[in-house]
């Protein structure tokens, strides 16, 4: 995950993928080097009318790199939730650009606080609506083509990464607006966001001292598994015919990313200073959730 003054999509951010003629043609398979870099350029997408074909796009070429990487495996793998959890964790995550207080206040307008926290938010629910639209545009095509709709399952994946990359950052980004960033390397900041994100609750620093080196042991990997299988569940909702995909797709995600920020920011409030003041940042070895009795 890097953090720094702007985002940083990747080695090709910028240059459009490949094309073929037809319905669902640029469903055009990527190395699996590429879904990390291809899901930072989605993320970082415009979510305006401009961007709404590019969009597509890059949504279809990530899903036929997705279907390569889940062939190679396995049925088991992919069926378990393992194969996407390490996909998410090794190659996506780390890759993720979390900016820190100065540059979100300066990409806003000198917003700080509660106001710069709204934005966030507000920019982050567009932007999931959009990848709902996206693959329900992308599933109304392949629906006239009867062959392609052997790439549903690998659209479902992308649209879950996706959406959950947008969300991790969101986080992190949260975390730094309200003066709770995790310091250490990328591993511990990463480790500790997706935590965040996978039990839908922000970092308390100020209670006990597990270390984020263990953050995703067994049982964090686990609550992020069950996590992105639920998202997967919730992508469904797109694959229905012509359009309606695309609209039951945006209204479901735009929900889903304000419920998240609202439960996280609750528990940001709590430890941490909204007035543009970062308090001091989660060191490695202070970081934990949030109780359940704190956030009541």
């Amino acid at each position: 995950m890097t953090t720094g003054n702007g985002p940083t999509g990747g080695s090709d951010h910028g240059r459009e993928p490949e094309q073929v003629d037809g319905p669902g043609g640029d469903l055009v398979p990527a190395a699996d080097g590429d879904v990390g870099a291809l899901v930072a350029r989605i993320v970082e997408e415009d979510t305006g009318e401009d961007g709404k074909e590019r969009r597509v796009r890059l949504l279809a070429r990530l899903s036929g790199a997705l279907a390569g990487s889940a062939r190679s495996a396995g049925a088991a793998g992919v069926a378990g939730g393992r194969w996407i959890t390490d996909l998410f964790t090794d190659e996506i995550a780390p890759r993720l650009p979390i900016r820190d207080a100065e540059t979100l206040s300066r990409h806003h307008g000198g917003l700080t606080g509660e106001e710069l926290a709204d934005a966030l938010v507000r920019n982050a629910a567009r932007a999931t609506a959009a990848v709902g639209a996206a693959g329900g545009a992308l599933a109304a095509v392949q629906f006239t083509a009867p062959p392609l709709l052997l790439t549903a399952p690998a659209q479902i994946a992308a649209e879950t990464v996706v959406v959950a990359s947008i969300e991790v950052k969101l986080i992190g980004e949260l975390h730094e607006v309200y003066g709770r960033a995790v310091t250490g390397g990328p591993l511990q900041r990463t480790s500790g966001y997706l935590v965040s994100w996978a039990k839908r609750r922000g970092i308390d620093p100020l209670q006990g001292a597990e270390s984020l080196t263990v953050a995703l042991g067994a049982a964090a990997k686990t609550a992020l598994r069950n996590r992105l299988m639920k998202l997967m569940g919730r992508h469904l909702t797109t694959l229905g015919p012509y359009l309606t995909g695309a609209v039951a797709g945006g209204t479901l995600n735009r929900a889903g990313t304000l419920a998240l920020a609202r439960a996280v920011r609750t528990d940001l409030r709590s430890t941490g200073l909204a007035g543009g003041s970062p308090t001091r940042p989660v060191a490695p070895s202070r970081m934990r959730l949030l109780p359940r009795s704190r956030r009541d």
